[in-house]
This record gives structure tokens, sequence and C-alpha cells, in this order.
């Protein structure tokens, strides 16, 4: 079993219900990107990746990892996994809005140059979604210290572990 390398947890606020991860050096609105995904937790390119978000609004918990190897599969209470492989040049960037603001600009990889290994895992969107909905049955006033007050709560409700690797 390989030993992780590097983990990072931010906040990163999905626009239209979804962030990217993917290569500094790609143009994230280029062509050849892949299609916000529906029914599914990932869309893919070769160096880009769409994750779909259960809310926006409101921050979700990403958490990076890079493993020397591939890690053991996980559970620990996640509910929903996807993979795929990205050619990362060295370096990764988590984009968290359509505004072209980055939660991640161009992290270091250990691994260098090549395609990485990808498993993301999700948690909480079921009961995010469920209190996102809430929120709005609530009848306040959406300016309010009652609903902002509800907002933050879910504020890191819903949390994403990206975990990736060099192939060998």
């Amino acid at each position: 079993m390989g030993r992780r390398l590097i983990r990072l947890e931010i906040p990163v606020f999905p626009e239209k219900r979804v962030f990217r991860v993917h290569d500094p050096a790609v143009d994230p609105d280029g062509p050849g990107g892949p299609v916000v995904p529906v029914s599914t937790l990932i869309s893919t390119s070769r160096e880009q990746m769409l994750v779909a978000c259960a809310q926006e609004h409101v921050s979700v918990q990403l958490t990076v990892e890079e493993w020397e190897d591939a890690p053991p599969p996980f559970s620990d209470g996640y509910e929903d996994e996807a993979k795929c492989v990205l050619y990362l040049r060295g370096r990764l960037t988590v984009n968290d809005t359509g505004r072209g603001d980055s939660a991640v600009e161009s992290l270091r990889l250990a691994g260098g140059v090549g395609d990485y290994g990808v498993r993301v895992y999700t948690r909480n969107r079921a009961e995010a979604v469920r209190r996102y909905a809430a929120l709005f049955e609530m009848d306040a006033d959406p300016l309010g210290d009652e609903f902002q007050q509800a907002k933050k709560r879910l504020e890191g409700l819903e949390q994403y572990l990206l975990q990736l690797w060099r192939e060998s």
C-alpha cells in the first residue's frame, strides 16, 4: 500500500452545481472539454473533470489527496464513487465558480507529469438536498437572521474526497 503525499481540505463554491478539476495549462472553456454531468457524479475529458454537486450557493467541503500508488478502496460513510484518468502536467487546479476563480490554483503534484488515476467520493448529498429544500420551505425572509443562520449550517455539509495517484 502506498502512502499519502499531499492532503488539502478546502471549501469550494459550486457554480451551477459543479466544480472543475483540471491541469492549469488547459483552457477550461476550450473545445473538447467535458459536458456537465447529468445523473452521474463526474464528466471527464483527457485533462479535466467536472464534479456534480447536489446544491449551489453554499460551499461544499473538498479534500484533495495525492498518493504514491492507488490507495485502497474507501467507504467510511461515503455514498457515491466515480473513477477516471486525467493527464496532468505536474499541477492541479480546482475552479469553483464560473467567474474563473480558483479554490486551488496550480497545486504542485509530487508525481510530476503523466496520467493520474482519480477517485471521487461524496457524502451527505441526500442530507444536503433535504436541508437545502427545507431552507426554502421555512417561509423566512432570505435576508433575515433566521434564514442566514440556517444557510450557514449547510456550509461544508456536502463533502467530496478526491484521491489521485500517478499511474504506472
